[in-house]
């Protein structure tokens, strides 16, 4: 036998031995399309990501990632329905952090934590503080000021009790010790409608939400929420930076599974999902959409989601703030 077939037979025997050495459930998964669980109606940010994304894991999976619409009850229909699914990677859950709100809203049919396998960290959606030129404010300081010297006199436009925008703007409030009013809308749309009418005044709105109206110069835009500066934005500091050391609220989204589905599965997509966020073509029709990327391990998940739980359980408390009957 020569050298170059010795070294072949050699180099195949090294692999069937690596196969060997894996999990069996890493040797066989995904044998059959995966049920994407999006616990909200179709057409919302959430499932526009999923939908986004589907097709590119699919592929890489070689099986397809087929999307199933649960909406009920503010995503918790969806998020009970996979939480008792069999954990075997075929079922996984498209979820958001409007999922550990609930949580502290009221009590739910699982727990966020015992019932899921933590997947994958994927985008945010940053949310921008803006006001309506009437506002005297151009900075973070600037409107705390104002809002001190007349109480109760301006107006937040609040997309939903309980909503990201609404926690938003209650923590500001909590840090701060000002005194803005609530005006609940049903969604952002007639919320954002108002502030540039001039109805109300101050908002904590989703960058796709008012981008285009800050660049029309109808709504002026002070700082962002979350705890980085945005990509779209990056002139903009963050609430923390402009004056309130410590604000933070990211409106994030990210994969779960099943408790105990199995590690090298959970591995096997979260690599898949990290690839697919990050491709350039997937990036770039996100980021016109007011997604930016934020990948990494299951564990960027589960300590996110942890931290949510009990940052927006405090916002809740100290706000007394019910949820939407």
């Amino acid at each position: 036998m020569n050298k170059a077939r010795r070294t072949v037979i050699s180099l195949a025997v090294l692999a069937a031995a690596a196969l060997a050495a894996l999990p069996a459930s890493a040797q066989r998964y995904p044998e059959k399309p995966l049920r994407y669980v999006v616990p909200y109606a179709s057409g919302g940010g959430t499932d526009i990501l999923a939908r986004s994304l589907a097709p590119k894991v699919g592929e890489a999976l070689g099986q397809a990632l087929i999307v199933e619409n649960r909406a009920g009850a503010g995503g918790n229909i969806g998020a009970d329905a996979v939480a008792k699914a069999a954990p075997d990677g075929y079922t996984i859950l498209m979820g958001a952090n409007t999922i550990p709100i609930n949580a502290s809203l009221g009590k739910l049919p699982f727990d966020l934590v015992k019932d899921f396998s933590p997947v994958a960290m994927l985008a945010s959606a940053p949310m921008v503080l803006v006001v309506h030129p009437s506002v005297k404010a151009n900075t973070v300081k600037e409107l705390i000021a104002e809002a001190r010297a007349n109480p109760g006199k301006l107006n937040y436009s609040n997309a939903g009790n309980g909503t990201p925008q609404h926690l938003s703007a209650a923590l500001f409030s909590q840090m701060t010790g000002i005194d803005i009013t609530h005006i609940v809308y049903k969604g952002a749309g007639p919320a954002v409608t108002d502030l540039v009418g001039g109805q109300t005044q101050v908002a904590f709105m989703t960058m796709a939400a008012v981008k285009a109206h800050i660049a029309a110069g109808k709504l002026k835009a002070l700082a962002v929420a979350p705890a980085r500066r945005s990509q779209a934005m990056p002139e903009l500091p963050t609430v923390a930076e402009a004056g309130v050391p410590g604000f933070e609220v990211d409106l994030w989204y990210g994969v779960y599974a099943p408790a105990n589905t199995p590690r090298d599965v959970v591995t096997r997509l979260n690599n898949e999902f990290n690839r697919a966020m990050t491709a350039p073509d997937i990036k770039e029709r996100l980021a016109t959409l007011g997604f930016e990327a934020w990948t990494g391990t299951p564990d960027l998940l589960a300590t996110q989601t942890r931290n949510d739980l009990a940052r927006y359980a405090d916002i809740v408390k100290k706000g007394n703030i019910k949820a939407e009957q």
